[in-house]
């Protein structure tokens, strides 16, 4: 084979390769999210990171200095997926919406959920949303401080709801008739007739779903915020 046949032939190869995907931040951050879900204990280690991004860890810190600010962007991408309270709804419908959003961006990346309101340096899409939400609040008549403990109680009922389905043994109904009834068989006749009488007539009900006292919880919430508040669509 000549030299110039055999450069050719080379040149044909190196077309033929796929080429890498371009080493934006973006890209960087979708892997280091991908790959949380994936472990569903937690955000990758940089060297774990930069392996599946095909380069060495050290050419991980060209684009982001220390992990802190990876977190800060994968964070900053779980708020992006949740929505904001639409305009022109109550403030009720607006936080319920919110809060069915931000359970189903939990249920996606549970490696979240301990990091959402753990950075120091947010992202713009963790502003954004946060100050539609407070927004949100403000115009249908809360105090500074008002706005302040229903956000509270809020996020720690979507948190709190999430961590605990996520954490339960069964994900279906068939599933929760199973494991109530294994209880049932196991209760010492008598001696607690108060959760015996809620699995019979709760949980091993027809057709009862777990993640339906999702949305009855969320109401009581609601409501009681609602009775708290003095001037509806003032702004102290």
């Amino acid at each position: 084979m000549s030299s110039v046949e055999q450069t050719r032939q080379e040149d044909l190869v190196a077309t033929e390769q796929p080429r890498r995907a371009p080493l934006t931040k973006e890209f960087v951050l979708r892997t280091a999210v991908e790959m949380a879900d994936e472990a569903g204990t937690g955000p990758p280690s940089m060297r774990k990171l930069a392996d599946r991004l095909g380069i060495e860890a050290m050419s991980l810190y060209h684009h982001f200095r220390n992990k802190d600010l990876i977190l800060d962007g994968m964070v900053d991408l779980v708020f992006a997926e949740i929505d904001h309270p639409p305009e022109g709804l109550g403030w009720q419908e607006g936080m319920r919406r919110r809060a069915t959003s931000m359970r189903a961006a939990l249920a996606r990346h549970p490696w979240a959920i301990r990091l959402l309101d753990s950075r120091t340096s947010p992202g713009p899409a963790t502003l954004r949303h946060h100050d539609a939400v407070i927004g949100c609040l403000r115009s249908a008549g809360f105090s500074i401080a008002a706005a302040s403990s229903a956000l509270s109680v809020l996020d720690s009922y979507v948190y709190g709801f999430t961590m605990q389905e996520l954490s339960l043994p069964f994900t279906s109904s068939a599933g929760l008739e199973e494991v109530a009834g294994s209880i049932m068989e196991r209760l010492p006749g008598g001696d607690y007739p108060h959760l015996a009488e809620m699995i019979a007539e709760r949980a091993l009900k027809p057709g009862y779903a777990y993640t339906e006292e999702f949305g009855t919880g969320l109401d009581l919430i609601l409501d009681g915020l609602e009775a708290r508040l003095p001037n509806p669509g003032v702004l102290p």
